[in-house]
């Protein structure tokens, strides 16, 4: 049996055994809003595999002893997540055993070209709702008092009471879903891809690139929830939280993206040297 052969069965064993985790894991990537781009990090995943085949056939095959233990003890903790209903942990362990598996059966060798990929599948991994409530609260707060300073910069008259902005003749209320979180988490995911390919980079940049990711996010949310007053100001709350609203969020996630290109070029082309 070829090693090609023998890695290919193990791989099918391992994907056949988060089978009673795939179905709820999917159903919150196509339905949760804050969670949805953990449906494209697998194919980018395959993606940036995919790219290193010359390299991976170039490298020499061994087997790490490591990658048997952390193999065997995911699965181990997977069990116990899964009897237990501890969700988070459980799909955790789908990436954790994977990368025990390719170090077992492939070696520290091939592991190393495709290491990126493969620890770039821990961000496919939902947010758990404790902890977005956690954090999305803050975040409110914080995008509706800027949103709201803004708003009045404009000669706006309006005034908020916790993350309700009260205007003249009606009232706007910044809900959960405005918190910023759900750009917040595409910017990190877009950030950490981007610095992975300034290959040429020093860490300060890449960090540099990493941390701008979140001021982003907050920037792009603060103008989609400032936007969506001054249509609520000016149109009435029914246009602000229809078509317009949505097409705001799809606006200022573009602008986002391009700012965040744009600083993956310019510190790209800073560092003196090309990919």
């Amino acid at each position: 049996m070829t090693t090609n052969l023998k890695f290919s069965i193990l791989l099918v064993c391992w994907a056949a055994a988060f089978l009673p985790v795939y179905p709820e894991l999917f159903d919150t990537w196509l339905h949760n809003s804050n969670n949805s781009h953990g449906l494209l990090i697998p194919f980018i995943s395959l993606f940036l595999i995919y790219q290193k085949k010359e390299k991976l056939k170039d490298t020499p095959l061994s087997s790490s002893k490591i990658g048997g233990i952390i193999l065997i003890a995911s699965m181990a903790i997977y069990i116990v997540s899964y009897v237990g209903a501890l969700a988070v942990v459980s799909r955790i362990m789908i990436v954790s055993s994977l990368i025990g598996l390719v170090l077992y059966a492939l070696g520290n060798k091939k592991f190393a070209q495709i290491r990126f990929p493969l620890l770039l599948l821990f961000l496919m991994v939902p947010v758990p709702d404790s902890i977005y409530s956690l954090v999305a609260f803050p975040l409110q707060l914080f995008a509706t008092k800027v949103s709201t300073g803004l708003i009045q910069a404009l000669g706006i008259p309006a005034y908020r009471e916790g993350n309700i902005v009260y205007f003249l003749h009606m009232q706007l209320e910044v809900a959960q879903a405005c918190s910023g979180l759900r750009s917040m988490m595409a910017f990190i995911v877009l950030g950490v891809i981007f610095a992975h390919m300034m290959t040429n980079a020093n860490r300060i940049r890449r960090a540099l690139l990493l941390m701008s990711t979140v001021p982003f996010a907050l920037c792009v949310n603060i103008i989609r929830v400032t936007s969506t007053g001054i249509l609520a100001h000016q149109y009435g709350d029914s246009v602000a939280k229809g078509f317009l609203h949505e097409f705001s969020g799809l606006f200022v996630f573009t602008l986002g993206f391009m700012l965040l290109a744009a600083e993956y070029l310019l510190l790209k082309k800073g560092s003196g040297k090309t990919q």
